[in-house]
C-alpha cells in the first residue's frame, strides 16, 4: 500500500427529488473510490463527503484540507427541487479549492459546464473553479492516472471497459460513508454508455457508439453493493437499456434476461429493482423484440418501476432541427405497447403500482421551438390521456445549453424569451393531465411498500419510497424522521398522494389520520379511538367502501 491520503467530495450529481431519485449513491464516487484501491491506496486513507455533510459539520473540511489529493465530483445535468440532497454551488466548490492543501481535481458532470444556479434556460460555462485539474474525460480514470504517478499529472482519457468492472466493484464500500445508511439509499448501476443518435442538447454521444459492461460484471458489482448493505438498485446510466447487449439499437432479450436473472440471484433480499431511460424509437422499430425484452423486465422488476421516454418535443419543426429520433405518434405507439406488455398490477390482496410505466421527457428551449410547439405538445398529452393510457410522470423542463454539445450554438436564449409561456403551460398541464393521470396510477387504495419519512411540513410527513421517480407521499401527521412505513393511497396533489399508515391502529394513529380515511367523518372517528381494544374497526367504520385496505384483515 502507498501513503497518500484521498478525500472524494460528492456534489450530488443526478436527478432531482421531484421527479428523479430519492437518497442514492451516483456511479463516480463509487469508481473514484475503486481507482484509487486499484492504485494502490489504503482504503482506511480515503476520505468520503457528500456536500451536505460538509455543510452539517464544517470540521469535517479538516479532511479537505489534510488530503493528498482532493478528488471533486458534481455538477448536473438535470435541474429542478432535490429532496435528498442540495446540489454544490460554485462558491462551495470554489471553497473547497482554497482549503485544500494537496492536489486538487474535480470531474463527473461538471466537465459539461457549470450555471450560475440549478435552474433551466442556463447558460453553461465550463469554469475552472480553482481546481488544480479538470478531468475532462472520466474523473475515475485521471484518479488511477494521478495515484499511479504520483500525482504529477494525467492525460484526460475514458476508462478501459476492464477498469469499470474492477473499479465498480472495488469501489462498493463506500456506501457505508454515505450519510444515509445503505438500507436507506439507492444505487444507481451503468449498464453502458454512448448513443447511435445525435440529439442536440445531449452529453450522451461525447461517448462515442454504445457500448455495453457484460452481465457477469454488473452482477459481481451489485453483488458487492449488496455485501455492502445495499438492497435497493436501479439501472440508469444508459441512453436505453433496452438496447442492452445489441448493437445499441435492436434490443437483445437474452442479454437482458441475463442481466436481471443475475442480478435477482445476487441480492437474496432484493426490495427494488428498477431502471430509468429507454427510447421509444427502439420499441417502434423492433416491435416484437421489444415485447419480448419489456416482459423481461416485468417479470423481474419490482412495481412503479419507470422508463423515461425522451420524446422531447412533439413539433415536427422543433424535431428536425434539433435531430430527435421519435415523432409524437411514434412515442405513442410505444407508450400503447409498455402499457399493454408491462404495465399489469401484481395479484396482490391490496392494489399495487404497475410494474412498468412509461415517464415522457418534454424538453423546451430547443432550436426551432415556437407557440406552436406548446399547442402541439398539449395535443400529444391530451391524446394520452383520452386514450385512457397510463404515463407514470411527465417531466417538463427548460433546456441547459451545455458546452460540447449542438444547443451550446443557441444558448439558453429561446428558453429564457419563452419563460413565460413556459411557465403557464407547464400550471396547465399540471391541472389538466397530472392530477387525473395521477390517480389513474395510484388510485385510492393503493398499497405503497417502504416510505421512507424525509421531512416536515406544515403539520404532516413526507416521505417516498426507494426507486426511480417515486411518489412524494404526504402523511396527515408528524413521524420520526428516516423511519419506514407502508402506505395506502388515500387522495391526490398534482404530483403526489396523500395516503395514511397500512395497517392503521385505531387506538394509536392520529385525529388527522382517522379523518383522511376515505368515509370516516368525525363521528367515526371518535368511535373508533374510543373503542376497546381489540375491537374490529370494520363494525365502526361501515361507511368505509373496503376497510381491510385500511385497517388490514
Amino acid at each position: 500500500m502507498i501513503a497518500p491520503q484521498v478525500t472524494i467530495v460528492d456534489g450530488y450529481v443526478d436527478e432531482p427529488a421531484h421527479f428523479g431519485v430519492p437518497p442514492y449513491i451516483a456511479t463516480y464516487p463509487r469508481y473514484v473510490y475503486g481507482a484509487a484501491v486499484d492504485a494502490g491506496v489504503d482504503p482506511a486513507a480515503i476520505r468520503y463527503h457528500t456536500i451536505d455533510a460538509l455543510r452539517d459539520d464544517r470540521g469535517r473540511y479538516s479532511d479537505v484540507a489534510s488530503a493528498d489529493l482532493l478528488v471533486y465530483v458534481g455538477g448536473m445535468t438535470v435541474p429542478g427541487k432535490y429532496v435528498g440532497g442540495t446540489p454544490a454551488t460554485p462558491d462551495e466548490v470554489r471553497e473547497l479549492a482554497w482549503i485544500a492543501e494537496g492536489v486538487s481535481v474535480m470531474g463527473g458532470p461538471i466537465r459539461f459546464g457549470v450555471g450560475a444556479q440549478n435552474a433551466g434556460a442556463q447558460e453553461m460555462h465550463r469554469d475552472m473553479l480553482d481546481f488544480d485539474h479538470v478531468a475532462m474525460a472520466d474523473i475515475e480514470a485521471a484518479v488511477f492516472d494521478l495515484l499511479s504517478g504520483g500525482l504529477a499529472g494525467f492525460t484526460p482519457r475514458y476508462r478501459e471497459a476492464d477498469e469499470a468492472d474492477r473499479w465498480a466493484r472495488l469501489g462498493a464500500p463506500v456506501v457505508s460513508a454515505h450519510p444515509f445508511p445503505p438500507d436507506r439509499l439507492i444505487c444507481e448501476i451503468e449498464t453502458g454508455r454512448g448513443c447511435p443518435y445525435r440529439c442536440s442538447f445531449c452529453t450522451e454521444p461525447m461517448y462515442g457508439a454504445p457500448r455495453f459492461r457484460d452481465p457477469d460484471a454488473i452482477v459481481a458489482e451489485v453483488r458487492a453493493l449488496a455485501t455492502a448493505g445495499i438492497r435497493d438498485f436501479r439501472l440508469g446510466r444508459q441512453a436505453d437499456l433496452l438496447a442492452y447487449g445489441g448493437d445499441g439499437e435492436a434490443p437483445n432479450p437474452a442479454a437482458l434476461e441475463r442481466l436481471y436473472a443475475g442480478i435477482s440471484d445476487a441480492v437474496d433480499d432484493l426490495r427494488t429493482l428498477h431502471l430509468d431511460n429507454i427510447n421509444p424509437i427502439t420499441i417502434v422499430r423492433f416491435p416484437e423484440r421489444a415485447r419480448t425484452a419489456l416482459a423481461t423486465i416485468a417479470r423481474y422488476n419490482t412495481p412503479g418501476d419507470t422508463a423515461a421516454f425522451g420524446l422531447e418535443s412533439a413539433d415536427p419543426a422543433v424535431q428536425e432541427a434539433n435531430e430527435l429520433n421519435v415523432t409524437a405518434e411514434e412515442c405513442l405507439t410505444a407508450i400503447e405497447i409498455v402499457n399493454e406488455v408491462a404495465g399489469w398490477r401484481p395479484d396482490d390482496s391490496h392494489p399495487r403500482l404497475p410494474k412498468l410505466l412509461p415517464g415522457i421527457n418534454l424538453l423546451h428551449g430547443l432550436a426551432g421551438e415556437t407557440d406552436a410547439t406548446y399547442a402541439a405538445n398539449l395535443r400529444f398529452l391530451d391524446r394520452v390521456l383520452d386514450a385512457g393510457l397510463l404515463v407514470r410522470r411527465i417531466n417538463i423542463r427548460q433546456v441547459m445549453a451545455f458546452e460540447g454539445t449542438p444547443m451550446a450554438d443557441t444558448g439558453a436564449s429561446i428558453a429564457v424569451a419563452h419563460r413565460d409561456r413556459f411557465r403557464r403551460y407547464k400550471r396547465r398541464v399540471r391541472e389538466q393531465v397530472d392530477r387525473p393521470m395521477l390517480r389513474r396510477v395510484a388510485p385510492v387504495g393503493t398499497r405503497l411498500d417502504g416510505v421512507v419519512m424525509e421531512y416536515h411540513e406544515g403539520g404532516r410527513t413526507f416521505g417516498r419510497q426507494l426507486g426511480t421517480y417515486p411518489l412524494l407521499v404526504a402523511i396527515p401527521d408528524e413521524r420520526p424522521l428516516g423511519s419506514v412505513c407502508d402506505v395506502v393511497v388515500t387522495d391526490h396533489g398534482y404530483r403526489s398522494v396523500t395516503g395514511v399508515p397500512y395497517p392503521v391502529d385505531p387506538g394509536t394513529a392520529s385525529q388527522e389520520t382517522l379523518l383522511a380515511v376515505p368515509g370516516i367523518g368525525a363521528a367515526t372517528a371518535g368511535a373508533l379511538k374510543t373503542a376497546a381494544a381489540g375491537t374490529d374497526p370494520a363494525h365502526l367504520a361501515t361507511d368505509v367502501a373496503d376497510p381491510g385496505l385500511y385497517f388490514g384483515d
